[in-house]
C-alpha cells in the first residue's frame, strides 16, 4: 500500500497510577524518561514509527492539559495533529474521533492505534509484523491487533484466544479476556493459543467506522455533528464529550466484532505499566538492586528498585532490604514490597481522601 495511506494515532492521554508517585496528574508517565534512555516514553513511541509512517500522517491524541506537553516533546509532528481531549472517555470514543478526523483528509488511509507509553525492544521485527498488519488491514475489512506471545501468566496483563491454522502469519481472534486470575492465566499459558493483548490495533477508516456503526451506534450518531479539521470542530468535540458512553474500545467493539485477527508478535514488549516492570526491564547491579542513581550506598539489600528524582542532590543508603520498591520525589515517599505494586492504586485513593491529599497526585 501507498506509504501517503499509512497514518498513526498515538494515545497519549493516560495518568499512569499504577506508577505513582513518579506519574501524576500534572507530569504522567508518558512523558517521563523511565528507563534513562535520553528519550521520553512518547518520545521513542515516535521514533519507532517515523521509520514507516511520515509525520504529517502521524497523530497524538491525549488529554486537554496534556496538549503543549505533546507539542514540546515532538515538535516534529504538525501542531494540529495534536489533539486534546475535554474529557477522560476511556479508548472507544478517542478512537472513533480520530478515525472520523482521519477519514476526513483521506478516506483510503489505514491506520495503526499505538500506546504512548510502551517498551519495545525488537524495533525491526515490531516493524515488520505491522507491515503485515498494514497489508491485511488494507485489503480486507479487518480489525488487527498484535498479540504478545506471554512469557509468565501474568495476571496484570488481558489475553488474546485464537483459532489455530497452521502455517498462518495471522489468526482470527476467539475471545478476548480481561486480566484473569492466576489459576486462569496459568491454564492459558498451557493450552498455547494464547497472547497478551498490547492494546496495538490496525484498522482502515472505513472497517473500523463500520464496526463502530453497528456495535455501538449511539455514539456513532453523536460525532456525526461535528465537522473535522474545521475551525469549530474543538467547541462542537467539547459539546458532545459528556454525552459520550465511557468504554473501552477492547469491550465497546474487538469483543463484539467478528472480523478481529491477531498477528503474534515477540517483541520484547512491556508495558512499563508497574514499578516492577522497571524493575525487570532495567540495568541492575551485582545484587540485582535497579538505581537510578550513582549516589547510593546499599548493604545486604537485593532486588529492589530505588529511583529517586534525577535532579536531587542526595545520597541513599539502604541497609537489609530485599524485594521493595523505594521512590523519593519532591513531595512524596513510597516504600513498599515489589510483591504490593498492584496496591499502588489504591495507595492513590486513599492518598486523595486525606485533607489537601490532591497536592501530591
Amino acid at each position: 500500500m501507498s506509504k501517503s495511506d499509512k497514518y498513526c494515532v498515538i494515545m497519549a492521554g493516560g495518568i499512569g497510577s499504577r506508577f505513582w508517585p513518579l506519574s501524576t496528574q500534572k507530569f504522567p508517565k508518558q512523558f517521563q524518561d523511565i528507563l534513562g534512555t535520553g528519550r521520553t516514553m512518547i518520545q521513542q513511541t515516535y521514533d519507532r514509527i517515523s521509520k514507516m509512517i511520515p509525520d504529517a500522517n502521524i497523530f497524538v491524541i491525549t488529554n486537554t492539559e496534556y496538549v503543549s506537553l505533546s507539542h514540546q516533546q515532538l515538535p516534529e509532528i504538525p501542531k494540529e495533529n495534536i489533539v486534546g481531549e475535554p474529557l477522560m472517555k476511556n479508548t472507544a470514543a478517542c478512537n472513533l474521533y480520530m478515525a472520523n478526523k482521519i477519514a476526513q483528509i483521506n478516506p483510503n488511509a489505514t491506520l495503526v492505534v499505538l500506546p504512548a507509553d510502551h517498551l519495545i525492544l525488537k524495533e525491526d521485527i515490531f516493524l515488520e509484523k505491522l507491515e503485515l498488519a498494514f497489508q491485511q488491514a488494507s485489503t480486507h475489512d479487518y480489525l488487527v491487533t498484535l498479540g504478545i506471545t506471554p512469557t509468565r501468566p501474568d495476571t496484570g496483563y488481558g489475553y488474546i484466544q485464537f483459532v489455530d491454522k497452521t502455517g498462518s502469519d495471522y489468526f482470527k481472534v476467539k475471545t478476548f479476556t480481561e486480566k484473569p486470575i492466576l489459576e486462569l492465566a496459568k491454564s492459558f499459558l498451557e493450552s498455547g493459543d494464547f497472547l497478551w493483548n498490547a492494546g496495538i490495533f490496525i484498522w482502515s477508516v472505513k472497517s473500523i467506522q463500520k464496526a463502530f456503526e453497528m456495535h455501538l451506534p449511539e455514539m456513532t450518531q453523536q460525532f456525526t455533528v461535528c465537522e473535522y479539521n474545521a475551525d469549530h470542530e474543538k467547541s462542537c468535540i467539547e459539546l458532545i464529550y459528556p454525552k459520550l458512553q465511557k468504554i473501552s474500545i477492547d469491550n465497546g467493539i474487538l469483543e463484539k466484532a467478528k472480523n478481529v485477527y491477531v498477528i503474534p508478535a515477540d517483541l520484547g514488549w512491556s508495558d512499563l505499566g508497574t514499578w516492577t516492570s522497571v524493575f525487570e526491564n532495567s540495568e541492575k547491579d551485582e545484587n540485582e538492586n535497579s538505581i537510578n542513581i550513582k549516589t547510593a550506598l546499599t548493604y545486604d539489600a537485593e532486588r529492589n528498585i530505588i529511583h529517586v528524582k534525577n535532579n536531587s542532590s542526595k545520597a541513599i543508603v539502604i541497609d537489609g532490604l530485599k524485594d521493595f520498591i523505594v521512590v523519593d520525589t519532591e513531595k512524596i515517599l513510597l516504600i513498599c514490597p515489589r510483591e504490593h505494586d498492584q496496591l499502588i492504586k489504591e495507595y492513590v485513593l486513599d492518598l486523595k481522601s486525606l485533607k489537601k491529599g490532591d497536592q501530591f497526585m
